[in-house]
């Protein structure tokens, strides 16, 4: 792994940058990868380095099961992005268990979007740059546990697996542009 992540945001833009807009007049850059690697810290990296707006995946999981459903939301958001106006999606309050409401995305020359997912083959047409990073699983469960707290440990453990059947039928780290191992 680059010892800084400053020298990776910074690769990483110069790479989404160096492309064509894929997103109707804008780039998309993807930050996918298991929980606990390091995605949000890159996407606040490459947001200081570049401007942009990032969207946090996170905000549109529905609870700790909600993996498979993301699509649902992101899909048609970047489709009426590269159409060149507003997309729109509902965020989730994980304190409530509940979609608490719904967020206008207005088009940007730079979006990133991150988060466990974010690199789907539905879209993949209009990434500009797909990053993946990846840590072993016990060093990720750490992160984890010492993020949100050890009586969410089961839902780790099941939100582990759900990213695993997620990776097995996209492959997005085969499709990545850049590979990172962030557990050193």
């Amino acid at each position: 792994m680059r010892s800084d992540v400053s020298d990776l945001a910074a690769e990483v833009l110069a790479l989404t940058l160096s492309r064509p807009p894929t997103l109707g007049a804008a780039r998309l850059l993807c930050i996918d990868g298991f929980a606990g690697t390091g995605k949000t810290t890159l996407a606040a990296e490459v947001l200081r380095l570049g401007g942009g707006h990032v969207l946090h995946l996170d905000d549109f999981y529905p609870g700790w099961r909600g993996l498979d459903e993301v699509g649902a939301q992101v899909e048609p958001m970047l489709g009426d992005l590269a159409a060149g106006i507003p997309g729109h999606y509902r965020r989730w309050d994980w304190d409530r268990d509940a979609f608490v409401e719904d967020v206008t995305v207005e088009p940007v020359d730079l979006l990133v979007l991150e988060g466990v997912g974010s690199g789907q083959g539905a879209w993949a047409h209009l990434i500009t740059a797909l990053v993946w990073l990846r840590a072993p699983q016990a060093v990720r469960l750490q992160r984890g546990l010492e993020r949100d707290g050890a009586a969410v440990r089961d839902q780790w453990i099941q939100w582990q697996d759900d990213e695993r059947a997620l990776l097995a039928r996209e492959h997005t780290d085969q499709r990545a542009d850049v590979v990172v191992d962030t557990s050193g």
